[in-house]
Parts: structure tokens; sequence; C-alpha cells
């Protein structure tokens, strides 16, 4: 969906029961129509393991003035502030794009969480 022009993947991190995106959306497809349509191409394959996708989604337009790295480290994050690894692992599942990676990976420790985010 990407190599279409449906969106541009800024950062994910997949968690066990969800997904947190930042995509930047195409010109094509509404918010809605581009995840039906992800929602779509993914449902064989979560299929196989028994797994499906829910209906609906919260969603959060980001306004062009809005901050985006405090919504890159909520979704970087939320993983760790699930206790589902500890700050001193890698969660595998996050994603950052790598235009947004030069000025992201610099906020991390060693690609870990700044001890400052975890008080």
């Amino acid at each position: 969906m990407q190599a279409d022009g449906t969106y541009a993947l800024r950062c994910l991190t997949i968690m066990p029961d969800h997904v947190h995106l930042l995509i930047t959306l195409g010109e094509r497809l509404s918010l809605g129509k581009t995840l039906s349509r992800l929602k779509a191409k993914t449902s064989a394959s979560l299929g196989a393991h028994n797994l499906t996708w829910e209906r609906g989604f919260f969603d959060h337009r980001v306004r062009p003035d809005e901050d985006r790295a405090s919504i890159f480290h909520y979704i970087y994050m939320n993983p760790y502030r699930a206790n589902l690894c500890a700050h001193t692992e890698l969660w595998p599942w996050f994603q950052c794009a790598d235009v947004d990676r030069a000025w992201f990976e610099p906020r991390l420790d060693d690609d870990l969480p700044s001890p400052t985010w975890l008080q």
C-alpha cells in the first residue's frame, strides 16, 4: 500500500492484541477506506493463525502544527508501558521510516528507551 501511494508509513508498533500506526495518507483514499483495505489485505494471513481484525478502529488526525515527536514517543513506548518487555530489551515489532529514523533514533539510548522516559 506504500508502493501504490495509499499511505506512507511513519512508524508502527505491533502489540499482542492491537497495532499502533502513524501514517501519512495519500491523496486517493480516506482514512476509513485505507484501513479497510489494510484489513482486507492482511485478513488471510491473520486467519491462518486463527486471528481476526476487530470491527472499527480508533483514529487521531494529526494537525500540521502538532508535535509528531510525542506521537512517535507514545507508539515506541507502548510495549514498555504495558510491561511486555524490560526497558533493557529492544521491542522487535517497532518500525520507523528511514526519513523519521534520522531524528528519532538520537532520542533513544542505544536503540532503547531513554531512562528519563521510564520515570
